[in-house]
């Protein structure tokens, strides 16, 4: 379970059974492709990047992306973020107009959202590689089975905000227990559907609102 720097905290709740079947498994796989010269996003030692910066016992909120960026330097393991000094994508860009819109905090210059994840908020993409320039390439390597076990172990713990931005993200919907944490549904951030419910959605102020009630304490979505 060396093989992607597995964070040893998350391997209990998920089954360490599990974990050494699908880790063998994915890691095979991705390693082929390498072989075969395809370039592979985020680096091997980034794809559990969420699960390392945010133990499972302190979860409070999950973030649910789609894929990693596929551009070079942009995936850093962390869904909608990327490393700072990189050029932040207009999904992202549009998550940052939301939060000054819902809880007037300036415009980011910063895309890494690390600071986020520090607090408890888990930025899980539904698969967690890509390849070069190939969005959703990945889609069908198997990362499913593992996200969506994630997923439903959170559910299980309970008081854990879901937040889930568009079709893909919902369609996880079936994976949460609602008596038990909180689902927030909007469209996707990206320019192509970010009006249509996106903004205006005040997704960041309910996260904290929730928090807040459950005796938790609130995320600062400020990122310096």
């Amino acid at each position: 379970m060396t093989n992607f720097n597995f964070p040893q905290p998350w391997i209990d709740p998920l089954g360490e059974g599990f974990c050494s079947r699908f880790l063998e498994k994915i890691f095979l796989k991705i390693l082929d492709l390498i072989e075969d010269d395809h370039v592979i996003f985020p680096s091997l030692l980034n794809v559990f990047k969420a699960l390392e910066l945010v133990k499972y016992n302190e979860v409070k909120v999950v973030i649910l992306g789609q894929d990693p960026y596929h551009g070079l330097g942009q995936a850093n393991g962390l869904a909608f973020s990327v490393p700072s000094g990189i050029e932040i994508p207009p999904s992202l860009k549009n998550i940052f107009l939301e939060l000054n819109s819902d809880l007037n905090i300036p415009l980011r210059l910063d895309g890494d959202l690390t600071g986020w994840a520090r607090q408890g908020v888990l930025l899980l993409n539904t698969v967690l590689t890509v390849e070069k320039g190939q969005p959703n390439s990945h889609i069908n390597l198997g990362w499913g089975e593992f996200t969506d076990r994630v997923i439903a172990k959170l559910s299980e713990k309970g008081n854990v905000v879901f937040v889930l931005w568009g079709k893909l993200a919902q369609s996880k919907i079936n994976l949460i227990n609602e008596n038990r944490n909180m689902i927030l549904l909007a469209p996707h951030p990206s320019p192509l559907s970010a009006h249509r419910g996106f903004f205006g959605c005040k997704h960041f102020s309910k996260i904290n609102l929730f928090l807040n009630q459950a005796g938790l304490e609130i995320i600062d979505w400020h990122l310096d």
